[in-house]
């Protein structure tokens, strides 16, 4: 059993502040392309970003290139400013588990499947274990992570065989695991479904959850968020419910629309950013999925031919029951993945415009997967542009690599989005098959990636839950010498990045900090910058990144601890005001003093009168941190 009160050691021995940030290492090869920049070992089944330097990647059960210890590995660490790898031993099958972050700084990876031997049969006494694998449904792995390549995967148990499992992370730093099935299989059935919850650390019993014995088959992977309320969002198969983990209550939602969205019609979600300027209102978006009722997922029809939905919904279930309709996709997808970019938009890559997750030995297979029409081109999502108008592909280039069933995406701390995977297959192919198992690993460079990024001072290595404001320092250079105009468009974000898998980011989560301003008559400036806000249901506590973003240009990221670094109650302080924002006798600003996603630069802002030093918007401040009182009193 692991401790409920866990110090996160490398938070304790980290400086106040951050110095300085730098800029990317790399130039990249220019706005909207895709580079191919090194191997991952194994297959990037699931991966999570652990630090600045590093990316962490599991596979499953199989024979990778990589090897440990006299057998294939199936978990790598990749170093970003040498993009080689480091062998990692998993002692257990790690077939489609799930992964969140903890509160003390960990990784958890839970569940998966039997043991197998090479071709992906389940190990039996009559074979060899020529893998040296374990039997992975109730392993529970966590990783501290590292830069200097020591930390390694500690192995223990949970109470329930989980394959397929969510998880996310909880207001104390815990985390919820959530359904999945026994031993496998494309789809659930009726006894090898696991319609439990549990936490972890362990909170003793394990639960049941109704939504999960409804919603057979395809209910795999439900999909789940954390809404301020504290309540979870939980959408799987045609079915959404508002579940409240601590009475175990579950308040049934109207059916979504148009698609099933879970695994494995595996459609592109997301819960959008949480800004001032929507009262960090949660809303999920997703996109894709396929339109297939239960029937028809064991009814032996060739997935090949089931085109993928190209719809989009919303919905923001603590203040709206309803779905609503979004702008459909350019073409139908499964399998993608949404990124959210420090920018405020949100990157759409990966995936197929046919069939849907999963593999088989079935005559109609694309040898093995059961998708086929790779998407290689990827999108941007702009949640602040005008309805009909917040896809686009402008400016982006095609990747090469058909990323299709087991490919994963995350963000990096330069503001690229690294991307890998895709192995539709029972064990490694790499020749002769139309999908092989991919080791190729891109990065993606979004449309400021080679600007002169931010590099602000004082950036904190901790956030609390209200309390006292703090300072960021901006320079001349920093502002583009654009004064007051590039501050109406600067922004403090933060951003966890997930665990990701099967088109999931599990804990993905954005949120945009309050901040005023100082305006220096030399053209550099202090920004005064809020806490997170006084509700730990709006972003669990756990390791995230900060990023400065100047005219939608980010800083390079700052790993932060959000909250006390151990897994226990939060302590919520109460909000202090922001200074008022401050200018120069005669400084001009612009009209529009709301930061906005993706790049302003084409935005027509308009310039008003000459502005004293004194305050510009106490009467904004004062509203949203009333509706934050509203939002943690649980009314919004």
């Amino acid at each position: 059993m692991i401790s409920t009160a866990i110090p996160l050691i490398i938070a304790a021995a980290a400086p106040s502040v951050y110095a300085a940030a730098t800029q990317p290492t790399s130039a990249g090869t220019g706005p909207g392309t895709f580079e191919i920049i090194g191997e991952s070992g194994v297959s990037a089944q699931q991966l999570f970003l652990g630090g600045p330097n590093t990316v962490y990647i599991i596979d499953k059960v199989q024979n990778n290139k990589a090897t440990i210890n006299g057998h294939p590995a199936w978990a790598t660490e990749y170093d970003l400013t040498t993009n080689t790898v480091r062998a990692m031993d998993v002692v257990t099958n790690t077939f489609c588990a799930g992964g969140a972050t903890l509160g003390d700084g960990r990784m958890l990876v839970v569940g998966g499947n039997q043991a197998v031997v090479p071709g992906g049969d389940s190990l039996n006494s009559s074979v060899p274990n020529v893998y040296g694998n374990g039997d992975g449904g109730q392993a529970v792995r966590t990783l501290l992570p590292c830069e200097d390549k020591t930390c390694n995967y500690v192995e223990s148990t949970m109470q329930k065989r989980r394959w397929y499992p969510t998880l996310e992370p909880l207001s104390d730093g815990s985390a919820i695991l959530i359904g999945g099935n026994m031993y496998g299989g494309f789809v659930n059935s009726q006894g090898n479904n696991e319609p439990t919850y549990e936490f972890w650390p362990s909170r003793g019993s394990i639960l049941p959850l109704r939504i999960l014995e409804t919603t057979l088959p395809a209910n795999l992977y439900p999909l789940t968020w954390l809404m301020p309320s504290g309540k979870l969002f939980i959408q799987t198969n045609w079915a959404a419910e508002l579940f409240d983990p601590d009475a175990g209550v579950e308040d049934p939602l109207p059916d979504v629309p148009h698609a099933v969205r879970t695994y494995p019609a595996s459609a592109a979600t997301v819960l959008l950013p949480l800004t001032p300027g929507n009262n960090y209102t949660a809303k999920v978006l997703m996109c894709g999925g396929s339109d297939l009722q239960p029937a028809q997922w064991t009814a032996g029809l060739d997935m090949t031919q089931v085109a993928a939905s190209a719809s989009c919904v919303t919905m923001s279930p603590d203040v709206d029951r309803e779905w609503h309709e979004d702008d459909d996709l350019p073409d139908g997808r499964v399998m993608g993945n949404f990124i959210l970019l420090p920018d405020g938009t949100i990157w759409l890559g990966n995936g197929a415009n046919v069939g849907t997750a999963g593999y088989g030995t079935e005559p109609w297979t694309k040898g093995d997967s059961y998708a086929d029409m790779p998407l290689y081109s990827p999108l941007i999502y702009n949640p602040d542009a005008p309805a009909g108008s917040r896809f686009s592909s402008e400016g982006m280039s095609p990747s090469t690599i058909a990323r299709m069933y087991h490919s994963t995406a995350t963000l990096l701390p330069d503001g690229a989005v690294f991307v890998a995977g895709s192995s539709p297959h029972p064990d490694v192919v790499l020749d002769n098959t139309m999908y092989p198992t991919e080791y190729r690993v891109e990065k993606f460079y979004p449309w400021y990636y080679a600007k002169r990024r931010p590099e602000p001072t004082g950036v904190p290595t901790t956030l609390g839950y209200g309390g006292d404001s703090f300072d960021i320092l901006l320079s001349k250079t920093d502002l583009n010498e654009d004064g007051a105009t590039a501050l109406e468009q600067t922004k403090v974000v933060v951003i966890r990045t997930g665990f990701s898998t099967h088109a999931v980011n599990f804990g993905q989560r954005y949120l945009q900090l309050e901040n005023t301003y100082t305006l220096a008559d030399d053209g550099s400036a202090t920004l005064h910058v809020s806490q997170m806000p006084p509700n730990a249901n709006l972003f669990a506590p756990g390791p995230a990144w900060l990023y400065v973003v100047v005219n939608g240009v980010p800083s390079m990221g700052q790993k932060v601890m959000i909250g006390s670094g151990t897994i226990e109650v939060q302590e919520i302080k109460a909000v202090k005001a922001l200074p008022e924002k401050s200018v120069p006798t005669g400084t001009k600003i612009p009209e529009k003093t709301e930061t906005t996603a993706g790049n302003p630069d084409a935005a027509n802002n308009k310039e008003s009168g000459a502005i004293p030093r004194m305050s510009l918007s106490g009467s904004g401040m004062l509203i949203g941190t009333l509706a934050l009182g509203l939002v943690a009193l649980g009314f919004l």
